[in-house]
């Protein structure tokens, strides 16, 4: 494996010395600053945008009632709340707000109709999520109030959905390939590329998807493109770390690497191997080999600088040893075969590969199906795996541990896909008890946690402006700019 990459990097080496018409560092500002992606995002209709490339760009185009602050706590974005009782909450917008980029003014009536329009749209993947509103009462262009089936003292922070305008909701607005928002970006155009264009001075901004992690590096080198965000082998950002004409940023990440396993099938079933394969994987080892730096290791879905983390988890240390002997006493055969499957992202590939080798000292015999993504996320989310890897980006709130792990949330109703039961986990949760609840599940390992990814960007030495962010965002396209000539 470690061939392979060094003979893509003498790859890089050579076509760089033999590229021709590199574009001029010293271009217009209002040239389109471009921005390479490994995956397009899927859908730019808030109601049903679920991947995280839509996610983040979702962001820039529409604007919520509510975002967070750097501590994870509930921030104003359009509107403030007042929680008037355990099921009643004042929406309030703010003065002034920035129109929609059709030029409507947003108002409550807007507000209403998108929260309406996730809870009546059939293939929503969202309606769960809001199924506990009974209705919603416009007061007058700036208030409105939501009112609840059941208490929920979380909800303000549900509010995170983009504002559409209520008169092409009306109108069946085909909002998935012709985003309508209020946000800092404006939809332009999509053919083979996403163009987006500021609001604030006319940017443009281009999306592209190049798959290939070392396609997108060599059109950064050669000037074709001028940002590269995640989802690059640990070798290839070492190796832009050491070209002059680009800077790569890293920082801590929160976003949650782990493998999911099927509870329900008859060996995982057993804590035993659970805990077996825990101590079958080398976490420093892979990071070490295939992440960037201030990748960390995880104990919970929630980073420990969230004000329901748990720093006191302790991570499952390497023991090929100890997981034999755990095997041996759940009374399955050795080896262990267990199927895992993955994406065909090239990075994902290559951790599955070095998981194989891993837990083969464990005697573990680990079969890798890599599957395109759509046909590798209904599989997990039909329950069709024993083992799988995905990570969660972006999350904010507590009630994660519910909706993955209550024995309530199996699909539709959650995202309890490996069938996960524990009465015991159940009543933490009910009572919100974070850190008994984190305890639990680490003990239990529906989950095992391997770590919070750290963040990376690479830029053209011409970019200013632009960082990455914890979550992975990409909010900083709202003010990235190029140097002047």
């Amino acid at each position: 494996m470690r061939m392979r990459f060094l003979n893509v990097l003498l790859l890089i080496c050579f076509l760089q010395l033999s590229a021709c018409g590199v574009e001029s560092k010293h271009e217009n500002a209002q040239q389109p600053i471009r921005f390479a992606l490994s995956q397009a995002p899927l859908s730019l209709d808030p109601r049903v945008a679920t991947d995280a490339a839509s996610e983040r760009v979702l962001r820039l185009i529409y604007q919520p009632l509510v975002d967070f602050d750097q501590h994870y706590k509930p921030n104003p974005k359009l509107a403030t709340w007042q929680m008037l009782s355990a099921t009643e909450y004042l929406i309030t917008l703010k003065s002034p707000r920035a129109p929609f980029h059709n030029q409507l003014p947003l108002n409550a009536a807007d507000v209403k109709a998108t929260y309406d329009a996730i809870t009546q749209l059939a293939n929503s993947p969202l309606s769960a999520e809001y199924a506990n509103i009974q209705n919603i009462v416009v007061h007058d262009e700036d208030h409105l109030t939501f009112y609840l089936k059941q208490p929920d003292p979380y909800f303000a922070a549900k509010l995170i959905i983009g504002i559409m305008p209520k008169p092409l909701l009306e109108q069946q607005h085909d909002f998935a390939r012709f985003p309508v928002g209020n946000g800092p970006l404006a939809f332009v155009e999509k053919s083979n590329k996403l163009m987006l264009r500021r609001t604030a001075d006319g940017q443009l901004i281009t999306l592209s998807e190049v798959k290939d992690p070392t396609v997108r590096v060599l059109k950064l080198l050669r000037g074709e493109t001028d940002l590269l965000q995640g989802e690059l082998p640990a070798e290839l950002v070492k190796y832009l770390q050491s070209k002059p004409d680009v800077t790569v940023k890293t920082s801590v990440g929160a976003n949650y690497s782990y493998l999911g396993l099927n509870t329900q099938d008859p060996v995982l079933r057993n804590i035993k191997v659970r805990q077996a394969i825990a101590h079958a994987i080398d976490r420093p080892a892979l990071i070490e080999k295939v992440m960037v730096n201030h990748t960390r290791i995880a104990g919970a879905i929630l980073p420990p600088e969230h004000y329901a983390g748990n720093a006191d988890l302790a991570a499952y240390d390497y023991n090929p040893t100890l997981a034999q002997q755990l095997l041996r006493e759940s009374g399955v055969s050795l080896p262990l075969k267990l199927v895992y499957k993955t994406s065909t992202d090239a990075q994902r590939v290559r951790i599955a590969t070095i998981l194989q080798a891993q837990m083969r000292p464990a005697g573990i015999e680990l079969e890798i199906r890599s599957l395109d993504w759509g046909t590798f996320f209904e599989d997990v989310q039909h329950g069709n795996f024993q083992l799988f890897g995905l990570t969660w980006v972006g999350i904010k709130t507590p009630e994660i541990y519910s909706k993955v792990f209550g024995s309530d949330s199996v699909p539709p109703n959650g995202f309890n896909r490996g069938r996960f039961s524990d009465q015991q986990l159940d009543s933490l949760l009910e009572k919100e008890d974070w850190q008994g609840a984190t305890q639990r599940i680490h003990e239990q390992l529906p989950y095992i946690p391997l770590w919070y990814e750290g963040q990376f960007a690479v830029l053209n030495k011409k970019i200013s402006n632009y960082a990455p962010k914890p979550d992975g965002n990409w909010d900083d396209l709202a003010t990235i700019s190029t140097y002047a000539d």
